[in-house]
């Protein structure tokens, strides 16, 4: 008997320990398929950049031109603006202060106009009264360019920063609030009426279903609106201040300095970037019950 009860845990091990390799190897050919699809994903973003960077330096050694630097005069720029050494003027090693600059102001009027766009395009979605009173004066205001607040923002806020951070919060304002008002106004009229047989009203049904089916719209808005953000630097930052991405743009313009003028540009683009994939990342994670939404 005790024989038996010691072989039979040896003779049970054998499909057992099977059946763990093969887990082991399920798990690990998973893990090497998704690296394989985000290394074919990496490489394929990097296809068209590295194909316009390659036309860009050869057009310029093609037609012999001096007032575009090639990439890797860019580069050289983009190594002295963000450590120094190379040029040593006013500009070399400076990127820190200007980059934390332009994001006060970019994220200042972001911010702002998340703060007021959601709030305000919940309720003009959801109280039909707000909305005749408030759409068509949106609407009046919406096709104003943002330039053209450019005199009055100086008037209201004066020369610097605040006046920066309005331009960007009008750029960034419209297109949150009305994704959220499409957003709250798409809301499937069933999911009200299965909500309201389980008894779910007022506050609760507002969380329950208005906030959750609109989402999808808003974090829309929301990628949008930092985009426009990111946009409207430059013309933000043309209200007399000294400090910021975009002053280093128009600085660039007015010393006729190219290099300059597209390493603030490729600075900006690599910052908007990396705030839209954020801005993916949040709306993947409080989405992750709708699969379709993943981006």
């Amino acid at each position: 008997m005790s024989l038996e009860s010691t072989v039979s845990p040896s003779a049970m091990s054998g499909p057992a320990i099977t059946k763990a390799a093969a887990t082991v190897r399920g798990s690990s050919t998973r893990q090497v398929a998704k690296l394989t699809a985000r290394l074919r994903t990496a490489a394929l973003a990097l296809i068209v950049p590295l194909g316009l960077l390659l036309v860009w330096d050869l057009m310029v050694r093609w037609t012999g031109t001096r007032l575009v630097p090639p990439p890797s005069g860019v580069a050289t720029m983009m190594w002295d603006f963000a450590f120094g050494g190379i040029y040593d003027d006013a500009y070399s090693g400076s990127l820190p202060i200007h980059f934390w600059k332009s994001v006060q102001r970019v994220y200042g009027g972001f911010f702002l106009a998340a703060l007021l766009g959601i709030p305000l395009g919940l309720m003009i979605g959801r109280i039909p009264l707000l909305r005749a009173l408030l759409d068509p004066t949106l609407a009046l205001l919406r096709p104003i360019p943002v330039t053209a607040w450019l005199p009055l923002s100086m008037i209201f806020f004066g020369l610097g920063p605040k006046s920066a951070v309005f331009l960007v919060f009008l750029g960034a304002f419209y297109p949150i609030l009305l994704n959220t008002v499409f957003g709250v106004k798409s809301v499937d009229v069933r999911l009200f009426e299965a909500a309201g047989m389980l008894g779910c009203s007022g506050p609760q049904l507002f969380r329950s279903v208005v906030l959750p089916a609109a989402l999808p719209s808003i974090f829309n808005g929301l990628r949008l609106g930092a985009s426009f953000a990111w946009i409207l630097i430059v013309v933000g930052e043309m209200t007399g201040v000294p400090e910021g991405l975009g002053a280093v743009i128009m600085d660039g313009r007015t010393l006729s300095r190219t290099d300059l003028v597209i390493t603030g540009m490729i600075i900006i683009g690599i910052t908007g970037f990396l705030s839209d994939r954020i801005l993916v990342s949040l709306s993947n994670y409080f989405l992750r019950w709708s699969p379709q939404h993943h981006a």
